[in-house]
């Protein structure tokens, strides 16, 4: 069961406002400091998955938590007909809705405020559903994959991109170090919110990963589900269908 971390400790708002407030506030120098913290990394494991969602040749794909766009951006190299990136922050997704307006992509890429608990849209409604790096941010983890679930067309895919624990000495005693003491000193050095890449840190330390994701997934109804770990088990890449 995946621990229930907030980004704001002594704040009474839930879960879902302190991730919308916090993503609201760093959304402008959020693609470049992610881009420093992984190393640059992340954009190969997004093109990973964009090759997995390829394969199954989607017409309509929807990117939860998408953000600033980037995964729902790579997401047109799959010739998809139309691509839904929803979020809470509408700061990010101002952010997102320049990049897109700058590739002149506003024809197939729509960026809508929504709650990944409360999907907008009906049953069976998409052949692809993708969360890269946002699905640790859910209030209710089950609640929002059976949303999930329940608008995936059956024999859609669905494909996780996430943050993940190394299990091999000596990674996982380095990715500690660099979670747990780097990460936040970049974060508070480079950041607006001195606490967000504190909070980003600490969740992705105790989200489930691997087999007991995979377990999560089969009890919503998910089928099909595996585990690909990603530049030495930092990151993993989930794929099930429906």
């Amino acid at each position: 069961m995946a621990k229930n971390v907030k980004p704001y400790k002594n704040s009474d708002l839930s879960k879902k406002e302190q991730v919308t407030k916090m993503f609201d506030t760093i959304s402008n120098e959020y693609d470049g400091l992610n881009r420093v913290i992984s190393l640059g990394i992340d954009v190969k494991w997004r093109k990973k998955v964009v090759k997995l969602v390829k394969a199954s040749h989607p017409k309509t794909i929807l990117d939860i938590a998408t953000g600033t766009g980037d995964l729902a951006i790579q997401l047109t190299d799959t010739h998809a007909k139309k691509i839904v990136g929803l979020d809470l922050s509408e700061g990010m997704l101002a952010v997102g809705r320049n990049k897109i307006e700058k590739r002149k992509l506003g024809a197939i890429i729509e960026m809508v405020v929504g709650d990944s608990e409360d999907l907008p849209f009906d049953d069976n409604s998409f052949d692809a559903i993708t969360v890269a790096f946002g699905i640790r941010n859910f209030e209710n983890l089950d609640k929002g994959l059976e949303e999930i679930y329940r608008v995936l067309k059956p024999n859609g895919v669905f494909v996780i991109l996430e943050t993940s624990v190394p299990t091999k000495t000596p990674f996982k005693q380095g990715y500690k170090v660099y979670t747990k003491y780097i990460l936040p000193v970049i974060g508070r050095l480079f950041s607006k919110d001195k606490i967000a890449y504190s909070y980003l840190s600490e969740s992705a330390s105790v989200f489930p990963y691997g087999k007991e994701l995979n377990n999560i997934l089969g009890k919503i109804g998910f089928i099909n589900a595996i585990a690909l770990p990603q530049t030495l088990g930092v990151a993993t890449i989930y794929m099930a269908s429906k």
